[in-house]
Formats: structure tokens, C-alpha cells, sequence
């Protein structure tokens, strides 16, 4: 088979098979692709097996990612927790793996990576395990007894009737007076796990992008904002994206309120999915909270093109020295390293 590239930012016809295809993702989106461009210069790319002119039967979305600080690479996607290959036959997978690793041993790209949310493609020649998480997902086409029913006692239902008697407030949108309650408490959270934040132009970029279908929720007590969730939509999927929390009024249940508020909502909308996201596979905590509402976990693999493997360079950076001088650097130092480190990232 013949593979041939497109810019899914200017031909219609990835927007169309994004639209339709089973296993594409909020990742996949037209608004995610751009909200990627406009904030990191990524350069987004497509392959297909589809001519030109022709209606596209598969597609494997990735970016360029220029860095002089951490290699030159073609990733799918950035700051995405999965991206499926959208392939509807195996022969047309490997005719694009075999185009992509035609690619790396040119020698422009340090690796290529794909994050697949399933291992339907099967093993490759010349692709290598990489990064390995968990995976999380609520079905929410359950009642909402059986919902609620399934939800652990102590850790999730008891701080949600704390929540209901704190009479905690919760408001959404995606209005600038959130955006900013949203990314204060972000700040606090990214320097409890001794990291960066992301840079707000990010989360600007992607209101903007996909309008109605991403959502900020604040949780307050009074008038201070306790907690905060970013949520994206696609078709009959709501992402859980990001969270942010003040650590001082954890045991509030401003988490778990907003949480069954997403729930809730994205009910409401018709979804059938609550995507929970990825989990390190080191980090229990956070992969038994999110059992804990009834999710199943399953265990996503990426995979790469490179001459040998090593880790992504946001994780690599997170394990060395530098996550420690993040404890202790005044909060305008990290935000500006944000902004430098995650174009660097992807």
C-alpha cells in the first residue's frame, strides 16, 4: 500500500473521519491538534493509505516536535493520554508502521511514538515497548442507583455528604474569572508534586479551540476555591483532563463533588464513557481513587520507532534533580520554566 501525508488542520477529511470512527478520541479532535499548534508550534501531520481526493478509510495523527534540548521527534500525540491508531484493516497499519520507521532510519527523528489505547495493532518489527500506565474508565450508561451504588463508601459517598454539608458550591464555564480560580489552584497543586505548570496559555488555547465541549468546574467554600477540574467532550465520551486542588480543604469533598457533578452532566449530554485517564503504574494512590468510582483499569502501553528506548523527556526531567529545585523556587521562576520546559516536552 501507497501511504500519503495531509495536514489535518486544513483537509476536511480527517475532521470527517475523526467524526466517525470508532476508536477516535477527544486526542484526535481538530480542536486538540490546534490547541497543540497554537501553544507549542507543534506542526501536526497525518498518515493515511487513502489517495488524495478520496474519502479517508484510516488516518495516524502525529506532531513534529523540533527541540534542540531534547531531540527531534514525531509524537501521537502530545500531552495526550492515548491516540489510537485510526486504522480499519491490519494491513494498513502495517503499511504505516513500515512507513514510519522508514522515516526514523533517515535519521531526522531521534524516535517515533504512538500511544495506542489498545494493542489491536499487535507487535511491529523495529517497534519497542515504551511508557506504561493505567487506564481508567467509568461506564455511564448504568442507572444512577447502580452508579452511586458502586461508588466506595468512605472515600467517595461520605465525602460527598461532607461536601453537601460544608455546603460547598460549584460553578462551571469557561469564563476568565474560572480559567484563573482554575489555574491558581493548578499552581499550588504542580509545586506540591514538585513540577511546573503548564503555561496558561495552554488552557486558554484549548477554551478557545473547542468551545461547548470543554468545561472548567470550581468547587468553593464561601468564596474560596477549593477544587477545580477541566473536562473535554467528543461524540458520547467526557475526558477528565486536569485537576487542581487546594490541599488545605481536601477533606471537604470538593474533589468528589465535582467529579459526580461531571458525572452527572455528561449523563445528561448522552455520554456513555467517563475517561478517567492514565494513571502511573508507581502511583497507587491515584489509580485506587479512581477505582474507587467504579472504574475499570486496564493497562495502555506506547510504542515506539527509535534506535534504542529511554524514557519521554517530560518523565525523565520529573525523575532527576530538578523536580527537588521545584519545591523551593519562588512561584514566577516555575511558572516561566513552564513555559520554556513543555514546548520542550511533547
Amino acid at each position: 500500500m501507497t501511504v500519503y501525508t495531509l495536514d489535518p488542520l486544513r483537509d476536511s477529511r480527517w475532521s470527517e473521519l475523526v467524526e466517525h470512527h470508532p476508536h477516535a478520541s477527544v486526542f484526535h479532535t481538530a480542536a486538540w491538534l490546534q490547541s497543540l499548534r497554537r501553544t507549542y508550534g507543534y506542526q501536526p501531520i497525518a498518515f493515511t493509505t487513502s489517495a488524495p481526493g478520496t474519502p479517508l478509510a484510516d488516518g495516524v495523527v502525529m506532531c513534529k516536535v523540533r527541540s534542540w534540548l531534547t531531540g527531534r521527534r514525531l509524537v501521537s500525540l502530545p500531552f495526550a493520554d492515548h491516540c489510537e491508531p485510526l486504522v480499519a484493516s491490519r494491513d494498513a497499519f502495517n503499511a504505516i508502521a513500515n512507513h514510519l520507521e522508514a522515516l526514523r532510519r533517515t535519521g531526522e527523528w531521534k524516535y517515533i511514538e504512538l500511544r495506542p489505547q489498545t494493542d489491536a495493532a499487535g507487535p511491529i518489527q523495529g517497534m519497542t515497548t515504551g511508557d506504561e500506565f493505567w487506564f481508567h474508565q467509568l461506564d455511564l450508561r448504568r442507572s444512577e442507583a447502580a452508579l452511586v451504588g458502586g461508588f466506595h463508601k468512605t472515600a467517595i459517598q461520605q465525602p460527598l455528604h461532607r461536601a453537601e454539608r460544608e455546603r460547598l458550591t460549584s460553578e462551571e464555564g469557561t469564563g476568565e474569572a474560572l480559567l484563573r480560580a482554575f489555574y491558581q489552584l493548578l499552581l499550588l497543586t504542580r509545586r506540591r508534586h514538585q513540577l511546573p505548570p503548564q503555561p496558561l496559555a495552554w488552557f486558554r488555547n484549548l477554551a478557545e479551540s473547542f468551545g461547548s465541549a470543554m468545561k472548567i468546574r470550581v468547587a468553593r467554600r464561601d468564596t474560596h476555591a477549593v477544587a477545580a477540574i477541566l473536562t473535554l467532550r467528543h461524540r458520547d465520551t467526557m475526558t477528565y483532563k486536569y485537576a487542581a486542588s487546594d490541599a488545605t480543604f481536601h477533606a471537604l469533598g470538593g474533589m468528589q463533588l465535582l467529579l459526580w457533578n461531571t458525572i452527572q452532566d455528561a449523563r445528561s449530554l448522552g455520554c456513555s464513557t467517563l475517561d478517567l485517564g492514565r494513571s502511573d503504574l508507581d502511583n497507587e494512590g491515584l489509580a485506587t481513587f479512581k477505582d474507587r468510582w467504579g472504574a475499570t483499569r486496564s493497562r495502555i502501553a506506547y510504542r515506539r520507532f527509535a534506535a534504542a528506548s529511554s524514557p519521554s523527556p517530560l518523565r525523565k526531567y520529573a525523575m532527576d534533580s530538578g523536580k527537588r529545585i521545584f519545591e523551593h523556587v519562588p512561584q514566577a521562576c516555575r511558572v516561566a520554566a513552564g513555559r520554556f520546559l513543555y514546548r520542550h516536552a511533547g
